[in-house]
């Protein structure tokens, strides 16, 4: 093992512990995680959010786990920007943070210290990406990573008459788990079911003995009503096993079948038919609210689902020893918790996601929105550009600076440089020695690592989800010997640090919002170039448009209708064409840059130089 691998520090917050878990009740998952893939390769890490902790508390409460505690002053000064938990290197320049990231990291590193734990790897799912969509699009991370554990927390700690009802996001969870499965290759699994359905015969399946464990699995064949061909997949994958048709090859006609035809797959776990990590994030969530639920005499008939759920996952290998581990005492619940017509068919939807459904099947053009808003006196404008000709001396630059030390052609390396000219130019107008600059959406670091080399006066701080983009950019950071830069691989919710400019070189979509978002509450200037403009659609936290001002004049249709059309900028479209999504894009960014003014701010949107650089070619520049 080497031994950087060891030197890796684990940060997991603790407010408090209730009955079997710590909380909050992501340090629980973290630490059921670690205990599920037996692993020992990190330093853990409690930071009390009290001071009356002692050692001996720890101890008594995690076992054989060893865990340091650690006041929130002493943490590492990147963490200190950081929510937890948050995995950071010995040098303190590269932190994880974030539930998803952090998780998706320790089985990455399990998997990497001891390559036969292929149980461990097969967490991640399908194509390694389970969690790996931020909770910022992704509804299914959110739902995961933010929403049922906080539901869970607040039903905890609400008074009794607040606990009468569930929490509408574990029946989020519960109409889930009742949808119909997409997986990979499920044409051929539901052509089996069919032919199985047909044959109307019972099957053998796995189960796994109450002795399993990691060392010798014991297994018991039981025969199983249908359907059951999933619950047969899914434990043949958990043992390790080749997965043998239960019945021989398909017949003539189930081969013709069409594929609208065919029966659809039912829920084994959380993402369908296979465990993944989504369970292991889930199971001390669902374990707390069942428990509670239980004690006060609750019966859980409306989330059968759920109980399924919570009954199968711990006949998954390994899940009954980490649960011990972690003094969590699993519930034996009864085999049948409803009849089938009792369960829970639909769940209403919020009405403004109603909204939002119908609205993103438009069609028509710009031109009516662009008149609406030309009759009401608005039209896009730009700023003059405040320094068109700067431009950096690329060739005295060191190699590693320039964007073209990647694998891009020379084309788009010069265009990258063009763009880097203006954002730098921008930057460099508003800084001071001391000030710390964060470049969101860093992606392979290419504005963060030209900033930390022209001001070395400044802190740079590059934060991007994607860990590979973020290696790549470390790399060229050591190959010049920066000191003042720090890399954070984490969504840009979970950074919470004090900064004095904002920086984002084509931010896709909603993410440009959420950047002036984060510049704003920090009042920080901003430099932003957005991008994607076609992916801007009402969020959790953001809905459009964004300003008063064209609140009053477009709806939310409207407003998409000038989004889609911004994409249209492509230098292979005709001329026409890309004037139309030009007015659109200064529209769209307009109605942000009002947004922002609202707030106290003095924003300008500029074309950057020369336009060619880029057809998303837009620059805010914001100042408090």
């Amino acid at each position: 093992m080497k031994d950087s691998v060891a030197e890796e520090h684990l940060y997991l917050g603790f407010s408090h512990q209730y009955r079997d878990s710590i909380f909050p009740l992501h340090t629980s998952i973290s630490l059921f995680l670690l205990s599920y893939c037996d692993c020992k390769l990190f330093k853990v890490f409690l930071v009390p959010t009290g001071e009356d902790v002692d050692d001996q508390f720890v101890t008594n409460l995690l076992g054989d786990l060893e865990v340091h505690l650690i006041s929130r002053c002493q943490l590492p000064v990147v963490v200190q920007s950081c929510c937890l938990p948050a995995v950071v290197v010995k040098d303190g320049k590269f932190c994880r943070a974030g539930l998803s990231v952090v998780l998706r990291h320790i089985i990455q590193k399990t998997y990497e210290a001891d390559p036969s734990k292929k149980d461990v790897l097969e967490l991640l799912g399908f194509k390694k990406t389970c969690l790996k969509a931020c909770a910022e699009v992704s509804q299914w991370t959110r739902l995961c990573e933010i929403s049922i554990p906080l539901a869970v927390e607040g039903f905890l700690t609400a008074s009794p008459e607040h606990c009468q009802t569930i929490p509408p996001d574990i029946l989020q969870l519960e109409r889930k788990l009742g949808e119909p499965v997409r997986v990979h290759n499920d044409d051929k699994i539901r052509r089996q079911k069919l032919q199985q359905q047909k044959a109307g015969a019972k099957v053998a399946v796995p189960v796994l003995g109450k002795e399993a464990t990691e060392e010798g699995k014991t297994v018991e064949i039981e025969e199983h009503p249908l359907p059951s061909l999933e619950l047969s997949i899914a434990f043949s994958k958990l043992l390790v096993q080749d997965v043998s048709d239960p019945v021989n090859r398909e017949a003539p006609h189930i081969r013709r079948t069409k594929t609208s035809d065919l029966p659809l797959l039912d829920h084994v776990f959380a993402e369908g038919l296979y465990f993944t990590l989504a369970d292991i994030v889930l199971l001390p969530c669902i374990h707390q609210f069942l428990v509670s639920s239980k004690n006060q005499g609750k019966n859980m008939i409306n989330l059968p689902l759920i109980s399924s759920w919570y009954r199968r996952v711990q006949e998954v290998p390994g899940v009954k020893k980490a649960a011990g581990k972690c003094r969590m005492e699993l519930l034996r619940l009864p085999e049948s918790m409803s009849a089938p017509g009792e369960q829970l068919q639909d769940f209403s939807v919020p009405d403004e996601l109603e909204e939002e459904n119908e609205d993103s099947h438009f069609i028509g053009g710009p031109r009516p929105t662009m008149t609406k808003l030309m009759e009401n006196g608005i039209e896009a404008k730009f700023s003059p550009h405040p320094c068109p000709n700067w431009t950096l001396d690329w060739t005295n630059l060191p190699s590693a600076v320039s964007p073209g030390e990647g694998k891009m052609s020379r084309d788009r390396a010069l265009r990258k440089q063009q763009q880097l000219n203006n954002l730098v130019a921008a930057v460099t107008k508003l800084a001071k020695p001391g000030d710390v600059i964060v470049d969101f959406c860093s992606g392979g670091g290419h504005v963060g690592i030209v900033l930390a080399h022209m001001l070395p006066s400044c802190q740079v701080v590059l934060i991007e989800n994607k860990e590979l983009s973020l290696i790549r950019a470390k790399d060229r950071s050591d190959e010049l010997g920066l000191n003042n830069i720090w890399f954070i691989q984490a969504n840009l919710d979970y950074f919470n640090g004090t900064f004095n400019i904002g920086v984002a070189l084509h931010a896709c979509g909603v993410a440009t919002d959420m950047v002036i978002e984060h510049c704003i509450k920090a009042r920080a200037a901003f430099v932003i170039s957005p991008c994607c403009y076609g992916f801007i659609q009402n969020t959790v936290k953001f809905t459009y448009p964004r300003s008063h001002q064209f609140k009053e004049i477009l709806s939310y249709k409207e407003h998409m209708i000038l989004c889609r059309f911004a994409d249209q900028t492509a230098v292979q479209l005709p001329p026409e064409r890309r004037l139309i999504g030009k007015q659109c894009m200064g529209l769209v960014d307009l109605d942000r840059a009002w947004a922002a003014e609202e707030r106290n701010y003095s924003v300008q949107v500029i074309s950057m130089e020369p336009e060619s650089c880029s057809p998303k070619n837009n620059m805010f520049v914001g100042i408090p």
